[in-house]
């Protein structure tokens, strides 16, 4: 009785923090066209949060965090953080309430300025997210919902949501807010922990549109994720997979490797390689030795 009695508070909390952002969305929303992507590079930062996940990305004096990893991460994002010089995000994702993706985000919240949350509609009665509510709202701040069709703007470079497509799955890596960030000629897809059916509803209503030329394997290399019609789509010349060493799962699955080397993609991982930065200057991408 008592954890659904919590349960519910936090769908309350969840509902009243998405309400007061509803009439938000449309306003957010980008022309690619007529932005000027001339300037500073684009940094994409794969941090090493061993069997979680954390993206940092920086372009000039804008940044956005994607996820911030375990509970046990949290200061290690923000002290990665501050070493890039940043002491305020313009975005903060948390693509899913799973613990290994929303885990920190509480410590990045506390530490930061924060301009716009997003996550998905979904919702759980664990600790964890109810210490991330606890902190939106302790910050006077507000989530805005993960729209599919927003896009948004990132000191020139957009990012655009693709995902989630429905308001209710059976899994929660399914709720993952998806998306694909366009800097010049450079195109970079963050997955999430987003799951075969989640890149079924993304390739129907993206047809054409997704190939990118980094792809943020899903669900750390998992079986689950990364389907040969999905990878054929996105077509990207690098992908990118946040891992722990020797982790229980298996992850990244043996599979997904031999998909991926099938088709001549250079991977990179976090188990193997730690911290991994991209940089983008609009027409090439280089990776960190």
């Amino acid at each position: 009785m008592k954890n659904i009695k919590k349960f519910l508070v936090a769908i309350l909390m969840v509902s009243m923090i998405f309400l007061v952002t509803a009439c938000e969305d449309f306003l957010e929303a980008i022309v690619t066209s007529d932005l000027d992507v001339s300037g500073d590079n684009l940094e994409v930062h794969f941090i090493d949060v061993g069997q979680a996940e954390s993206i940092l990305v920086k372009k000039g004096n804008e940044s956005m965090l994607i996820d911030a990893g375990n509970n046990s991460d949290g200061e290690l994002v923000v002290d990665y953080i501050k070493k890039q010089n940043i002491n305020k995000l313009k975005y903060v994702i948390g693509t899913h309430p799973h613990a290994d993706h929303i885990g920190g985000l509480d410590d990045v919240i506390d530490t930061f300025e924060v301009e716009k949350i997003i996550m998905p509609n979904a919702v759980t009665n664990t600790k964890t997210f109810e210490d991330v509510l606890d902190s939106i709202k302790n910050k006077g701040l507000s989530i805005t919902k993960a729209k599919v069709g927003n896009s948004y703007e990132l000191n020139g470079a957009v990012f655009t949501i693709l995902a989630p497509n429905q308001e209710k799955y059976k899994s929660l890596n399914d709720y993952s807010v998806v998306i694909k960030l366009v800097n010049g000629k450079n195109s970079f897809l963050f997955t999430g922990d987003a799951e075969e059916l989640s890149e079924k509803e993304i390739l129907k209503n993206n047809k054409g549109r997704l190939k990118s030329d980094v792809l943020n394997v899903g669900h750390h290399g998992s079986i689950t994720s990364t389907s040969e019609t999905f990878l054929d789509a996105v077509d990207p010349k690098f992908a990118v997979i946040s891992a722990g060493k020797d982790n229980s799962y298996g992850h990244p699955h043996k599979e997904i490797l031999e998909r991926l080397n099938d088709k001549g993609i250079e991977i990179y991982r976090t188990d193997l390689q730690g911290d991994i930065i991209v940089i983008s200057d609009g027409d090439t991408i280089k990776f960190n030795d």
